[in-house]
């Protein structure tokens, strides 16, 4: 399939062939077995490709820990608790925010992170991605005293600090577009130009970082699963792009 914005990744990839960039995928929303949830689970497994499924410990339970057996591809991050906005409207959505105590909302994150170690057992990372991608600064140095070694959001957001203690991998490429209506396709080059820009930061800096891919399988059209097809088949073939796990980005050393 020729794709011009996937044949510019690819000829920007070129230039990396001596130091492999390494692409990992992070899904949203996950908490039940789904018809989406097989179609994600069978192109991951088509393409060799793994992805990191952010899952929300009050939705989910003992059917999505079934399902995933035998699913070597797929591991399990913590994407906040329930999913519920607290903050008063106009505010946007939080549940990560200054809303609600702090202790409020670090019982939750221990809670939910005790119940997916329970469930998930060593599928599961112990990384945060906040609800709609916004969680508050102050609570940043209080996540490893919690149990978190990570945090992903969006990398197009506000800059997050991090620590040794904290390790950041955000998403830079987020497959869908949420404003005026229904969640669809951003198209071809809204996906992959904030991958390009990342790797053009990373060429003139030589600091080379995990490059993330965003879907929400709940909320994918048809050309944006097609686009996504697409674009793994690429990343999986080319020399110079590195699948990698999210214990392999927060667990091991790339």
């Amino acid at each position: 399939m020729d794709i011009p914005p996937i044949s510019d990744l690819q000829n920007t990839l070129d230039r990396f062939t001596d130091t492999p960039v390494p692409f990992w995928w992070r899904d949203d929303d996950a908490a039940a077995p789904s018809p989406a949830l097989d179609r994600l689970a069978e192109t991951a497994e088509r393409h060799r490709f793994p992805c990191a499924l952010s899952v929300i410990p009050a939705r989910t339970g003992e059917p999505l820990a079934n399902w995933l057996e035998g699913r070597s591809l797929l591991s399990v991050i913590q994407h906040g608790y329930s999913h519920e906005n607290h903050a008063p409207k106009g505010s946007g959505a939080w549940e990560l925010g200054t809303h609600r105590t702090t202790g409020t909302i670090l019982g939750e994150a221990v809670l939910g992170r005790k119940r997916l170690k329970t469930l998930f057992g060593e599928r599961f990372v112990p990384v945060m991605v906040p609800p709609w991608n916004r969680i508050a600064l102050e609570l940043l140095p209080m996540l490893p005293q919690s149990g978190f070694i990570g945090l992903s959001a969006d990398a197009e957001g506000p800059a997050l600090p991090e620590t040794d203690a904290l390790l950041c991998a955000h998403a830079h490429a987020d497959f869908l577009r949420w404003k005026k209506g229904a969640a669809r396709f951003a198209g071809e080059h809204k996906v992959v130009d904030p991958i390009l820009r990342e790797l053009e930061t990373q060429q003139r800096s030589g600091h080379i970082r995990p490059i993330g891919m965003l879907t929400h399988h709940l909320e994918m059209d048809e050309a944006a699963w097609v686009f996504l097809d697409a674009l793994l088949d690429m990343l999986a073939r080319h020399p110079a792009a590195h699948p990698v796990t999210a214990a392999q980005i927060w667990q091991e050393s790339l």
